[in-house]
């Protein structure tokens, strides 16, 4: 598990990667992947499709992808067949989307989420996906 310490850099560094214009789904997993081996380079690349609620759709959140990625990396099972590797993924990929929807407003839909005043910037949920993703490192 990651310490605090470990944590927050690396939410600093999706909050400007952001800023910097890289969307939410690759700011979230560049600031990650390296954990797993994957540079920059190539995190930037894998997440480039997930910006926008996928390709600017609107649909599930880019940062929400993002951080489901990170956790297929952390928890996902590369056995075929394996369908208690897969539940296991599956149920703790489901906790993460929880938290996400407590912290805005039950929703992980990128139209909701930016239709709905109380919600953060997208800056912020790029933060709160990293941030939950990280905190779920084992």
């Amino acid at each position: 598990m990651l310490t605090q310490t470990e944590i927050e850099p690396r939410i600093q560094q999706a909050r400007e990667l952001h800023r910097a214009g890289f969307n939410c789904a690759q700011a979230v997993f560049a600031a990650c992947a390296d954990l797993y081996g994957i540079d920059q380079e190539q995190a930037l690349r894998l997440a480039a499709s997930f910006g926008g609620g996928i390709g600017g759709t609107r649909s599930v959140c880019g940062a929400v992808l993002a951080m489901c990625m990170v956790e297929g990396l952390n928890s996902g099972s590369s056995t075929p067949g394996d369908i208690a590797g897969k539940k296991a993924n599956y149920a703790r990929v489901q906790q993460l989307l929880e938290q996400f929807k407590q912290q805005h407003g039950g929703s992980v839909i990128c139209a909701e989420l930016l239709q709905n005043p109380n919600n953060p910037s997208c800056n912020d949920k790029v933060a709160n996906a990293a941030r939950i993703a990280l905190q779920n490192i084992e």
